[in-house]
């Protein structure tokens, strides 16, 4: 380990943090997990990811006005510590780094999952401890061949996605694979209505449409890896919005538009369907392997993330030392294997645990998700009353409409915990959820992090 000088390495190009964060954001939830939202608000569907969707481009512009102005490691852990205090930057490091190895334990156990297709007699935990082993090595390596791997991983998602809505388009518009025939798109409106089940069932569909987008926040953290980061963030937070908004609402519309939407999830994944109906007979080989892929990015992404919180949050005494040291890589070296330790953990208890656990499982990651986008508004909320007016003028990079979308999207966030609260299904979340935030604060108290936070200060303020 290197212990000389405590700075990341910036070797992230734009491409690298654009398709990154595409990556993180586009996962198995859109390529398999799409029909379980379909069956609760039918093709309303698309309402619920654009809305939400605009809600996060709030959010996302919120960090960039921060992440630009200050490009650094530990991104809105640093910002919350920063303008809401130690303790609101504690919980927000250790928040984040809880929900991407609970995220990661699910992904992983898929891929044991995934890779039974072409191996049906082999045990799935042999694939899960394989994928992990390789992902912590690849994490290893300098940043930047990290993000050449996430960038092909991403392209594969993306490519997948594009064929898809190029060719169902082709479908609905001049019959391409149906005998010649346009389906046109009166799927949308035929069977029921847009609104099959009413409002209520876009509502409580929402939940899971915010888990899909959770990891669109990960251009923030590699905010002190990037090269250039004012102009690559800038770019990257704005063309990822656009391009995810397009590929969930684009795929969905498609993909409703051909398949009556009560019908869609009962004969398997929605894009195997539309792939095979174009009589590409190796559909499901196809679709197995991007999801695949998906599962690997997302898993890669969660070490990525945890690592450098870890080294963020041991910077501030909040974690043990060692996490804070480099390798000759610049790469935080301790911190991705106390990730990829506790990762491991979770393979061990997903081979125990029932199916139904990963409703559980995607409820409680987003609400950590939720309070990570909460903190990263309350914190630009913050920053906007620290700046003067001079300084706002010159901000290069400003969250349109402030406050009021600040105000919409804090409202929003609210709002979800809500329904968490009333589904059964995501109830669970709204109990562990503030369980773990709970635990957190006692051990803050208990440690006696806050005396150390204080004298900080004070020395900062004499110094000043």
């Amino acid at each position: 380990m290197n212990t000389q000088g405590n700075e990341l390495h910036r070797g992230l190009e734009q491409r690298h943090i654009t398709l990154m964060s595409l990556g993180a954001a586009i996962g198995v939830g859109l390529f398999l997990g799409s029909a379980s939202t379909i069956k609760l608000a039918g093709p309303g569907i698309l309402l619920a990811y654009a809305f939400s969707g605009l809600i996060m481009f709030f959010i996302m512009r919120a960090l960039g006005e921060m992440a630009i102005e200050k490009p650094v490691a530990g991104s809105f852990s640093k910002y919350a510590r920063d303008y809401l205090g130690p303790l609101a930057g504690y919980i927000t490091g250790w928040n984040y780094w809880f929900l991407w190895i609970v995220t990661g334990m699910a992904e992983i156990t898929a891929v044991g999952i995934y890779m039974q297709f072409w191996f049906p007699d082999s045990p799935r935990w042999i694939w899960a401890l394989a994928a992990l082993a390789i992902m912590a090595s690849i994490n290893f390596l300098a940043v930047k061949a990290y993000g050449e791997l996430e960038f092909w991983f991403a392209l594969i998602k993306i490519v997948t996605i594009v064929a898809m809505i190029v060719s169902g388009a082709g479908m609905i518009f001049f019959g391409l694979g149906n005998g010649g025939i346009a389906t046109g798109i009166q799927n949308l409106w035929e069977y029921g209505g847009f609104f099959p089940n009413g409002f209520k069932g876009v509502l409580l569909s929402l939940q899971m449409v915010m888990f899909a987008y959770l990891g669109i926040e990960m251009i923030g953290i590699t905010a002190g890896e990037v090269k250039n980061p004012q102009k690559s963030l800038a770019k990257a937070i704005d063309s990822v919005f656009w391009r995810i908004l397009i590929f969930y609402v684009g795929a969905l519309f498609v993909i409703m538009s051909i398949y009556p939407w009560q019908d869609i999830g009962t004969k398997g994944s929605p894009f195997v369907l539309t792939f095979e109906q174009l009589g590409i007979p190796a559909a499901a080989g196809i679709i197995n392997f991007v999801v695949l892929t998906a599962a690997l990015s997302s898993c890669n992404s969660g070490i990525f993330s945890t690592a450098r919180m870890l080294f963020n949050l041991a910077n501030h005494g909040e974690a043990p030392e060692q996490f804070s040291k480099l390798t000759k890589n610049g790469v935080p070296g301790l911190a991705i294997l106390a990730s990829a330790a506790a990762l491991l953990i979770g393979v061990v208890l997903n081979y125990f645990v029932p199916a139904k656990v990963f409703a559980w499982v995607t409820s409680i990651a987003t609400f950590g998700a939720i309070w990570t986008w909460g903190i990263i508004l309350l914190s630009q909320l913050r920053y906007r009353k620290s700046l003067r007016k001079d300084q706002v003028k010159k901000l290069k990079y400003k969250l349109p409409l402030f406050p009021f979308t600040s105000y919409l999207s804090l409202g929003f966030l609210a709002f979800i915990i809500v329904l968490m609260a009333f589904s059964p299904d995501t109830r669970v979340a709204v109990i562990v959820g503030p369980g773990w935030l709970l635990f957190l604060i006692a051990f803050y108290y208990g440690k006696g992090f806050h005396k150390r936070a204080n004298e900080t200060n004070l020395s900062s303020e004499k110094a000043g």
